[in-house]
């Protein structure tokens, strides 16, 4: 049997097909081409597999093997897979008979994929004209066609590869794409910490209201896996951009999850994630990392929300932070429920209305932790973040601040929490936030009386105290090392007089 292709020559192979595009199309268009290609060459090699391990099985069977493949998690149509297309490769109009090939996936897969490709067409003037257009699929053909790109089962062996390879092209098209990036995707490292503090349990439900790509929400069910062996959980997330919902799906299906529902559509307008009574779902867990003071995010209907999300307070018109909290909170189970959302810090110090929601907040006992992050940790944006811990069981009335704005590797444009080896930052605050006890520079445990104190203001520095007292200056010594200084530079510059008069100067 032929080595396992490994993952660093996956990862390797995909970004080296997106040299077809680079200097010809923006990174931010042709992402959703290449992720696109990457998951029907995946669906079209696992199809050849399975069909030849029944080949190999039964035999020239024909009509047998056809009805095992009706069995198969998903269908592939004739002349739509991945090969079909390769082999006409050279033939004019390739970009309408990749549409076709993906409409007619779509359509064999109606309760899996439905609407997964509609926001994305290969015919688009956006690759240039004929000519070109047809030029550039045939290369990305070619590129997928290689063979570090051979994603049979039989020959990657572990079937994560394909969904660390989807993911590691999404980070790195986050890390091209400056601001737009923080509307797909949440570092990895984030991520971890948020799945960690929630510890999903086997047989609970998740949900990101603002889902990306779905890694955050993915990560969550990974810690069933790593901690029971099982994947009797549910995933639920909501997605607003149409192109971003359709790698979620993609994303879901590349990583096995089944058990998932994504839709599409604005969170805070018109949830979309209800239960038969058409009220909001309740979750055991709820994360997100929703965008940052959203502007215009329905502030004029949210007054009459039929939810009553709002009720503790209306957000600002121009800053949807506590929208997505409020909605978050709203969907958090009675008894189970607990979520972390990502924030900017203005969510926990501002006035007005979010003072008041922030009040009540701690005053209803739903604050649990405050947890500060470095700068320049998220992709399209350098300002820091907090990480917020909101929990329906909570066994005290008090709230934990942690400043762990120091904690990390530095990098060129990105900085970055460290998850592995002895001393990471991610251990760090999981061990501070599990103790629960106030540590001098790092935590602090806040009583309601205090905060109440301090008006309500979350503002980290209140709580965590980093000052560090500067060492005390021995003037006495400062001024002998001037003297002495001073002495030596008068002794130079009369040796440099000699040496210029030497000179003749």
């Amino acid at each position: 049997m032929a080595e396992a292709i490994k993952q660093d020559q996956v990862n390797k192979a995909v970004w080296a097909a997106c040299d077809t595009f680079r200097g010809t199309v923006s990174p931010d268009i042709y992402k959703d081409y290449v992720l696109t290609l990457l998951f029907l060459k995946y669906i079209s090699d696992v199809w050849r597999d399975h069909r030849d391990a029944y080949r190999d099985q039964y035999g020239d069977q024909p009509d047998l093997i056809a009805e095992l493949m009706r069995s198969e998690r998903f269908v592939l149509p004739e002349g739509a897979s991945f090969y079909a297309l390769y082999d006409s490769r050279h033939e004019p109009g390739l970009g309408e008979r990749i549409d076709k090939a993906l409409h007619a996936i779509e359509d064999a897969n109606i309760g899996k994929l439905n609407g997964v490709f509609q926001d994305i067409s290969f015919n688009s003037n956006k690759l240039g004209d004929e000519a070109q257009k047809n030029d550039l699929l045939r290369h990305l053909l070619e590129d997928f066609a290689k063979p570090e790109l051979n994603m049979r089962p039989s020959s990657i062996g572990n079937l994560d590869v394909i969904g660390n390879a989807y993911e590691f092209l999404i980070k790195n098209f986050a890390s091209d794409a400056g601001r737009k990036a923080g509307e797909f995707y949440t570092p990895p490292e984030v991520s971890q910490l948020m799945a960690e503090i929630m510890d999903m349990a086997e047989g609970e439900e998740a949900c990101d209201p603002a889902c990306g790509s779905g890694s955050l929400l993915m990560k969550c069910g990974r810690q069933v896996q790593a901690k029971y062996g099982s994947k009797k959980y549910a995933l639920f997330g909501q997605e607003s951009i149409g192109s971003t919902w359709a790698l979620a799906k993609m994303n879901m299906f590349l990583h096995g999850e089944d058990n998932h529902r994504i839709e599409w559509g604005d969170t805070l307008r018109t949830p979309k994630l209800l239960d038969g009574d058409d009220k909001l779902k309740h979750f055991d867990v709820v994360v997100a990392n929703p965008p940052f003071s959203l502007d215009k995010w329905g502030h004029d209907r949210a007054a009459n929300d039929k939810f009553g999300r709002f009720r503790r307070g209306l957000p600002p018109r121009t800053k949807g932070d506590y929208a997505f909290i409020l909605h978050m909170v709203e969907t958090m189970k009675p008894k189970t429920g607990r979520m972390a959302v990502v924030v900017p810090h203005g969510v926990l110090f501002r006035g007005s209305s979010e003072g008041q929601i922030r009040q009540k907040l701690v005053e209803e006992n739903l604050l649990e932790a405050v947890i500060g992050l470095p700068e320049k940790l998220f992709y399209g944006t350098g300002i820091p973040a907090a990480i917020l811990i909101l929990r329906k069981d909570k066994a005290d009335r008090n709230v934990l601040f942690i400043d762990a704005s120091n904690d990390f590797k530095p990098g060129k444009n990105q900085n970055q929490l460290t998850v592995d080896g002895e001393g990471n930052h991610k251990d760090k605050i999981l061990a501070a936030y599990y103790a629960r006890q106030s540590v001098p520079k790092y935590a602090h445990l806040s009583t309601p009386e205090e905060m109440a104190e301090n008006d309500y203001n979350l503002n980290i520095p209140r709580y965590v105290d980093t000052f560090e007292e500067a060492p005390e200056i021995d003037l006495s010594a400062v001024r002998t090392e001037r003297l002495r200084l001073k002495a030596e530079l008068a002794e130079l510059e009369a040796k440099m007089d000699g040496y210029l008069k030497e000179l003749g100067y």
